[in-house]
């Protein structure tokens, strides 16, 4: 590979390792990124939004509580739950697998969501 570069010119060089990395061939941190997916889920008004997220496998969703009063995420199913989240605190969950999580606020029942991973 040495003796390949040492032939072209820096340029030609540049613009192959520009290539490359747009690709995401050169750097870990780039081929990774295409794989990790994140969603958010806003807490505000007494509800969540959106109400329906659909994620693929693999996904980190992320719910932060924007009201001035303390709210829960709570599965139907027991799958996760958080503390009380007081404002601008977050609650993540990796959803490693297919299904529909229906979640709740224990806090305030009436405050549904759902999260559909394909």
């Amino acid at each position: 590979m040495k003796a390949k570069f040492a032939r072209m010119g820096l340029a030609s060089v540049v613009v192959l390792l520009l290539a490359m990395f747009a690709a995401g061939r050169v750097g870990g941190a780039a081929a990774q990124d295409k794989t990790a997916t994140t969603a958010e889920v806003k807490i505000d008004n007494f509800s969540f939004g959106p109400t329906a997220l659909t994620v693929p496998v693999g996904t980190t969703v992320t719910w932060t509580n924007r009201d001035d009063i303390p709210h829960t995420v709570v599965s139907t199913d027991g799958v996760f739950k958080s503390k009380a989240l007081d404002t601008d605190d977050k609650f993540s969950f990796v959803f490693s697998k297919p299904g529909t999580y229906s979640y709740f606020c224990s806090i305030h029942p009436k405050m549904t969501g759902q999260v559909i991973v394909q």
